[in-house]
């Protein structure tokens, strides 16, 4: 299934793209969609253990399952002052 995953601040710094396309099998998680990003795009390697992740819009543990055609965000930690 094809999926869409879209990088956001330091996360899009890293990958050098803000959204691309990733193909997982059917009843994939979160965890195995990460592995595959980390493959894709090795340079995000400092920052995964850092990353919420979303999927549809809802904020999610990487031992969730991805739905067919999903939309996966990844969301380094934001800071302020």
């Amino acid at each position: 299934m094809t999926h869409t995953v879209l990088f956001f601040a330091q996360a899009r710094d890293h990958a050098g793209v803000s959204a691309s396309a990733l193909e997982l099998p059917a009843g994939s998680r979160v965890a195995d969609a990460l592995a595959a990003i980390r493959a894709a795009h090795p340079a995000l390697d400092p920052l995964l253990g850092h990353l919420a992740v979303a999927v549809n819009g809802e904020l999610v543990s990487r031992d969730a399952s991805i739905p067919a055609g999903a939309e996966l965000a990844l969301l380094p930690p934001v800071s302020g002052g």
